[in-house]
């Protein structure tokens, strides 16, 4: 089969290469859409990945063309998508079924081959089977939006989200900021207006970002310039905000994060920091004398059940809900990975989501 392998930093190469073999548990997946994860970029370019070689890219969908031993033989041909987090199933954060925090975990696209690829093997406890109403590309991209999802879940409480994705009444008044309109950020923006959440403080850097918010019908006047000191001024005489997710990664928006908290406020770190994360003294201070709560997200829930993140984001894709399609700027034949991978990495030009289809 055809593939991208990395193999060393820098080095990735469109290449013939063994097929994989299901072993006993696992489903061949016939890769029909893959999206580049911005963890893709400093994998690709900058630090590698935890092996090499090794075919990269964990944000899927396909179809089910061959089971191994002991696999439910109704798998086969089956559109699905795949969570790319192989728990070990046997340490205290599995046995409770949190599997995100697994100690042992191996994970699609970094640690074992991806889906950069015509086929990849795949864990059956991993598949996620799609309705026909959700495409292949829009199925690439669960992985992402179940991060999104996770990540609103995880900070907003039962009183003021119910299961079925709607914000409580007692919820409709808090101000909420997106810190950062990359993909998740946008992703977290789409699914807080799903919930009917329309008290929003978007804080971007690009006209697309601008744009696309109002694709979703949100109104202009909701995007801020994140680069401003005198943005976040005027965002904390008018209050501050009473949630902030934080979704670049970066010591100057962690520190705008608390900045505009309003007091008893709540930060959610969601950006993957791409260097060091230091601290001041005064930022510290308003962490202290604001009484706020920050909080850490990983990667989403993924149980099989009706309640996990992953079911959740189905159902709203699945009705209409939500529409990420609107968010990919750029379609690549499998072959043309590379020009995805330089956009993202040269950013020589605006992009959103880039994804391929095979």
């Amino acid at each position: 089969m055809k593939a991208w392998v990395l193999h060393d930093i820098g080095n990735i190469i469109f290449e013939e290469t063994e097929k994989p073999v299901p072993k006993a548990g696992e489903v061949l997946i016939n890769v029909k859409a893959a999206g580049i994860c911005g963890s893709d970029i400093p994998r690709t370019f900058d630090t590698g990945a935890h092996k090499m070689p090794i075919i990269i890219g964990h944000e899927f969908s396909g179809i089910a063309a061959e089971t191994g031993k002991g696999v439910d033989p109704a798998w086969m041909g089956a559109r699905v998508g795949v969570f790319p987090l192989i728990p070990c199933r046997k340490c205290p954060q599995c046995l409770s079924e949190r599997y995100e925090l697994c100690r042992d975990y191996d994970y699609l696209g970094s640690r074992s081959n991806g889906a950069f690829a015509e086929y990849v093997a795949v864990p059956a406890g991993n598949l996620i089977k799609l309705p026909d109403s959700v495409s292949f590309e829009e199925a690439a991209m669960l992985e992402p939006m179940a991060v999104a999802v996770h990540a609103i879940r995880g900070i907003l409480t039962e009183g003021e989200l119910n299961g079925n994705g709607a914000g409580t009444d007692k919820a409709k008044d808090l101000k909420i900021a997106v810190y950062g309109l990359g993909t998740i950020g946008m992703f977290v923006t789409m699914f807080l207006k799903a919930a009917g959440f329309d008290n929003l403080i978007l804080l971007g850097n690009k006209q697309k970002q601008k744009e696309m918010i109002v694709s979703m019908g949100i109104p202009e006047s909701c995007y801020r310039d994140g680069t401003s000191n005198e943005t976040l001024k005027l965002i904390k005489e008018a209050g501050g905000a009473d949630i902030i997710y934080e979704c670049v990664g970066s010591p100057a928006c962690y520190e705008g994060a608390v900045d505009i908290a309003a007091p008893t406020g709540r930060v959610m770190l969601i950006g993957n920091p791409g260097s060091d994360m230091t601290l001041n003294r005064n930022t510290y201070w308003k962490i202290l004398r604001n009484s706020l709560t920050l909080k850490g997200t990983w990667n989403s829930s993924f149980t099989g059940k009706d309640d996990d993140d992953w079911h959740y984001v189905l159902n709203l894709l699945g009705d209409g809900t939500v529409d990420p399609k609107r968010f990919i700027t750029h379609r690549f034949p499998l072959e043309g990975l590379k020009q995805g991978l330089d956009i993202m990495h040269e950013k020589k030009e605006e992009y959103g989501k880039i994804v391929t289809l095979n």
